[in-house]
């Protein structure tokens, strides 16, 4: 699988290009258009049913093009099957099978508890597509350095860093949910991929 961008970062597209076989998880609305022949299925998800659809090249191979329904960048995250990263949700554009989401991933379960709160974590190899509701920028920290993120800003980091969430004032409404009243602090070594917009 690979993934060229285009038209970044104000209204990116992802064209995912795939070998004979090879196929990609997206939610059907983001597709553009693809290369003819391109395989089609709606996985059920749920009482209604409505799940992503899984896109598979025929035996030439092909392409789909996908965009994400706000403007703002398309990112190829690159995983390298030791290292997972922890995402925003609602924010994966494109998922090949070889990376998994991890429901039970327990440094967010530490993170918020019982709840289901506004990070999710996948591991694997290959390339994770993301949908920015803004330009991304990519902050390296060295080792010791401490950062802190306003959550709705917040992309993507991987399992290198230390995190820590805590509320900015304890006094005042939060949710992690949301990640309204909270922030994070993260600690080097690694890179904390921040959008410059916050998603609606």
């Amino acid at each position: 699988m690979e993934v060229q961008t285009r038209h970044t970062p104000a209204f990116g597209v992802a064209r995912v290009v795939l070998a004979a076989g090879e196929a990609v998880q997206a939610d059907a609305e983001a597709k553009v258009a693809s290369s003819f022949g391109m395989g089609e299925s709606r996985q059920a998800r749920g009482a209604r049913g409505r799940g992503p659809t899984i896109f598979t090249a025929p035996g030439d191979g092909g392409w789909v093009d996908l965009a994400p329904r706000h403007p703002g960048d398309v990112y190829a995250l690159g995983f390298d099957g030791r290292t997972g990263w922890s995402i925003a949700r609602n924010v994966v554009l494109a998922r090949p099978p070889t990376i998994r989401p991890d429901e039970s991933w327990p440094p967010l379960q530490s993170l918020f508890g019982s709840d289901s709160g506004f990070l999710e974590h996948y591991s694997g190899h290959g390339q994770l597509v993301l949908a920015a509701a803004g330009p991304v920028d990519a902050l390296t920290l060295d080792r010791g350095e401490v950062i802190t993120v306003t959550p709705g800003f917040l992309l993507a980091y991987p399992d290198s860093l230390q995190c820590r969430l805590r509320a900015v004032d304890p006094a005042g409404p939060q949710s992690v949910r949301t990640g309204e009243g909270l922030e994070l602090d993260f600690a080097g070594p690694g890179t904390v991929l921040l959008q410059a917009r916050r998603h609606s």
